[in-house]
């Protein structure tokens, strides 16, 4: 059960969602639909990398790999039977014939995503330090070898066309506040304390009986399983893609993302999310806009990019713990209301 702190950062939390929603569809810009629907599923992705990263204290780069995991598979599961004939012409016989909806599509590459997760993750659980970093970074590589190279299933290095769009900004928001929501449980449960507990000090939390490989195991499938719905969701959105949308670029957007917000929090993912976005979209414009009145003598290429970098560089040297630090929002509030409402019930 959520306690009072929990249910108003819950609640304050959902604000900036409701209000996302209610503010493109009032615009009737069909460029911020776009944008505000890739911030929703983003969203999800960096939550879901803040319930395993921020917990344990652990560097996942794995989480995009499971997120193209989950939308491959739903992307071949809701694929038209005639579709798959021409996209993928080598697909196995048991697929070819196989046509679920998107919404159960999406269900089952969240499934797949978790499936997988669980079965390669838990030698590695036993790692910590830059040992578990490296070979986080080692078993993306892999995901992303096999994506680009299983031809049979993913197109190869090719596009995937095809797959039907059933994913909208509703949708999309809908799970990005109940992914809020599973954070926020799983930061309060007993696997979450103790996780943390184990980040804080291992030597002290194995001897208090804390399993810590289960307990990494567990936030690390609950993570996978986030990133899965999350490549589902945008496989339905953008419903053509390549295996290079699930590698380095995307990695270090959401790892900026939650760095920039603060990896401790799920009130830091969501406001680096925003902020990022937004700051992104901003970026871009500008970018535009010079690179069409020519400024310059020459193109501005990456600018979005370098700011990003240089963002987090200045983040990690200012605040190692993001713009928000280690207190959600809600305890926050709650703390600063405090005192005020305890010299108001003196005076009475």
């Amino acid at each position: 059960m959520f306690d009072r702190k929990t249910l108003l950062t819950l609640v304050l939390l959902l604000v900036p969602v409701a209000v996302l929603v209610l503010g493109t569809e009032l615009s009737g810009v069909r460029l911020l639909d776009r944008i505000a629907t890739t911030l929703c599923i983003n969203l999800i992705l960096v939550v879901g990398l803040q319930v395993f990263m921020g917990n344990s204290g652990i560097l996942s780069f794995a989480h995009i790999g499971f997120m193209g995991i989950g939308a491959y598979a739903s992307a071949v599961l809701a694929m038209p039977v005639q579709m798959k004939g021409m996209a993928l012409p080598d697909l196995y016989p048991v697929l070819k014939s196989v046509q679920l909806s998107p919404y159960l599509a999406m269900a089952a590459g969240t499934a797949i995503a978790t499936l997988v997760a669980a079965v390669v993750s838990y030698p590695l659980m036993r790692l910590s330090d830059a040992a578990a970093v490296i070979t986080s970074f080692a078993l993306l590589v892999v995901l992303h070898t096999i994506m680009v190279n299983w031809s049979a299933v993913t197109n190869g290095p090719r596009t995937l066309f095809g797959v039907p769009r059933a994913t909208d900004l509703y949708l999309a928001a809908g799970a990005a506040a109940a992914m809020i929501a599973v954070a926020l449980f799983f930061k309060e449960s007993r696997t979450g304390v103790l996780l943390r507990a184990v980040r804080d000090d291992e030597v002290a939390a194995g001897a208090i009986g804390a399993h810590v490989s289960v307990l990494r195991w567990r936030g690390f499938v609950l993570s996978a399983a986030m990133a899965g719905l999350a490549g589902g969701l945008w496989a339905h959105f953008i419903t053509s893609f390549s295996p290079s949308a699930f590698y380095l670029k995307e990695t270090f957007v959401i790892l900026g993302m939650l760095v920039i917000g603060g990896a401790g929090t799920v009130s830091g993912a969501v406001f680096g999310a925003f902020a990022v976005t937004f700051a992104f979209e901003g970026l871009r414009a500008s970018e535009t806009i010079i690179n069409a009145a020519q400024f310059l003598p020459t193109q501005i290429v990456g600018l979005t990019e370098i700011v990003l970098a240089c963002a987090m560089i200045g983040i990690l040297i200012l605040r190692p713990r993001g713009l928000l630090g280690t207190a959600e929002i809600g305890a926050v509030i709650g703390a600063s209301r405090g005192p005020a409402v305890t010299a108001q019930a003196r005076q009475r």
